[in-house]
């Protein structure tokens, strides 16, 4: 019996290096910044997409929060204030108590304005506008590392991903009309995940831990997945990739979602538009199934096992395209490299 135990003990101390060892290897990949640097000096258009991002979401996105919390709310403050200066008599302050309670409400409607006016609508104009540059950021960042490669020159793997990609891309009205139910299919995916890390979020004493997690995987299947779509890959083949090497992934979200997990929710959404592109051309140049395929190695080709992440989103997602004559998702076959 203890030595089944020691066994069992010395099996789970392995998995839990060989997940250690992954996940930071992932978080690495994402802190590798320096390609951002690099494919801007390649692409002129990347560099102005960029730049672009960090002008809308960081000058002005965040500008105005700060300028806010910092002029704008004191100064209402010193105008309308709450109480009675200092120097003020016990018995004018004491008649004066229904004005300061309007001058408060009065404080407080004229900030939810400066939210309704300004804040909400650039937030919406922010969210549209950014996801259109991102597609931008992936593209030219996939062109600038066509063009040069990450040592000069296409790799064969790339090459053969590349003609594989073109030959499946024949025009094939059953091959549009899958393509179309897995786009449909993600969104949905995406969207019942999203709600679900939301969700978590309400646990008691785990909800936070487990919300960082969860987040941390979405942002890098958001990250990975611009990579995917320009190799064609289906989505069968991304989620058994994803879920089955779950540690990297891990690893790879968490400092975008570190970043931005601890401020309220609209610097949150400001600190993550600038540096979520950053970290999308970040994965745009890492080559995860290499970086995967060599930790495999050093532990003698041993797996962690798949962790159905998508379980629940992918559960409600097939339940929704029920609905609709669609073709299943599993019946898409795909031989494309990650």
């Amino acid at each position: 019996m203890d030595r089944s135990i020691k066994n069992l003990l010395g099996r789970f101390t392995i998995k839990l290096k060989q997940a250690s060892f992954l996940w930071l290897e992932g978080f690495r990949e994402a802190c590798c910044l320096h390609r951002v640097i690099i494919y801007c000096l390649r692409s002129r258009e990347l560099a102005i997409r960029t730049g672009q991002c960090f002008l809308l979401n960081g000058f002005i996105f965040l500008g105005s929060i700060f300028v806010l919390r910092s002029a704008v709310i004191p100064t209402l403050q010193w105008v309308l204030p709450d109480g009675c200066p200092q120097i003020s008599s016990q018995e004018s302050c004491s008649l004066g108590g229904g004005i300061f309670r309007f001058y408060s409400l009065l404080r407080l409607g004229l900030v939810q304005l400066f939210y309704v006016f300004w804040f909400y609508p650039m937030y919406i104009f922010s969210f549209i506008l950014s996801a259109l540059w991102y597609n931008d950021i992936a593209k030219y960042g996939f062109f600038a590392i066509e063009k040069y490669g990450p040592t000069g020159s296409k790799s064969s793997d790339e090459k053969d991903s590349q003609n594989t990609t073109d030959n499946d891309k024949a025009i094939d009205l059953e091959g549009v009309m899958i393509g179309i139910a897995e786009q449909v299919y993600s969104v949905l995916l995406l969207s019942f995940f999203f709600v679900e890390v939301y969700v978590t979020g309400f646990i008691p004493y785990t909800g936070k831990a487990l919300n960082f997690l969860l987040l941390s995987w979405m942002y890098a299947y958001y990250c990975f997945e611009y990579k995917w779509n320009y190799y064609g890959l289906s989505l069968d083949r991304r989620l058994d990739f994803f879920e089955s090497n779950w540690p990297f992934f891990a690893g790879f979200g968490s400092p975008c979602v570190l970043a931005a997990f601890f401020y309220s929710p609209l610097v949150s959404y400001g600190v993550m538009a600038i540096l979520y592109p950053l970290f999308v051309l970040t994965a745009t140049g890492s080559e995860a199934d290499k970086v995967v395929g060599s930790e495999r190695n050093k532990w003698k080709g041993a797996g962690l096992g798949r962790i159905p992440i998508f379980v629940s989103a992918d559960y409600l997602s097939m339940r929704v395209l029920s609905l609709f004559p669609i073709k299943p998702r599993h019946q898409v076959q795909d031989h494309k490299s990650l």
